[in-house]
């Protein structure tokens, strides 16, 4: 991929962070795109380049990341290029600042729906892998929806979506569940005190796991804790 197209003026020189791009081909969301766009422009001084020649260096960047993401999303090279041409004639839809624009811009929606439907398609095995990333990771308090999207490609809303139709829970019901059931576990297999489970699975606050925990079981910690070791 080439990296790094520059922009320049007189008076100043700057990169594309591709990094950006990607993040919003795999994020993104098509209501949002012509804005979150605009700005990613915006930050760069888009509007610097009077020069066809750097438009084609920001045009292939935008293409060599376009391509590479959509794959991953099961579009063959061939399907690409017969949507958005050549990487060689590109220069015909680059001969203006807002001919590129719009060109760019369909680029990013398009695999922005391409994305989508990937997700529609392969929706149990993309919330499999949700479901995978989070009975490992639940103990990590800094674990959410957000994270657990980024990790399977899909936007925070669109996985939560998702997550709903393929589960009949939403994502924190999920996670408190597994938390919940690994807290059980603990508590009847182990001596451990009942604030130190609680870090384990994720709990930071003592009293909101203990609030969390009745109302999953109707038992606090340590009523349960007895309880459990009365028949062990």
């Amino acid at each position: 991929m080439i990296q790094a197209a520059m922009f320049t003026d007189s008076h100043a020189v700057q990169k594309v962070d591709t990094a950006q791009i990607v993040g919003m081909l795999r994020y993104g969301r098509i209501d949002s795109c012509r804005r979150d766009l605009g700005e990613f422009f915006d930050q760069s001084n888009y509007r610097l380049l009077e020069s066809q020649m750097l438009r084609l260096y920001v045009g292939m960047d935008v293409y060599f990341a376009a391509q590479n993401v959509s794959q991953e999303y099961g579009i063959s090279a061939e399907r690409f290029v017969a949507r958005f041409g050549e990487l060689d004639d590109i220069s015909d839809r680059l001969r203006t600042i807002d001919s590129t624009t719009e060109y760019l811009l369909d680029m990013v929606e398009q695999c922005i729906r391409w994305r989508i439907a990937s997700a529609v398609d392969n929706g149990n095995d993309l919330v499999k892998k949700a479901k995978d990333y989070i009975d490992k990771n639940y103990m990590n308090e800094e674990i959410s929806l957000k994270t657990t999207a980024e990790h399977v490609g899909l936007s925070p809303t669109y996985l939560s979506a998702l997550f709903k139709r393929e589960m009949k829970e939403n994502f924190t019901e999920y996670l408190t569940e597994i938390r919940i059931r690994k807290a059980k576990e603990l508590l009847c297999s182990t001596s451990k005190l009942v604030c130190e489970i609680a870090y384990e699975v994720g709990f930071r606050d003592y009293r909101y796991f203990s609030q969390i925990f009745k109302k999953h079981t109707g038992q606090t910690p340590k009523k349960f804790q007895s309880s459990a070791n009365q028949f062990a």
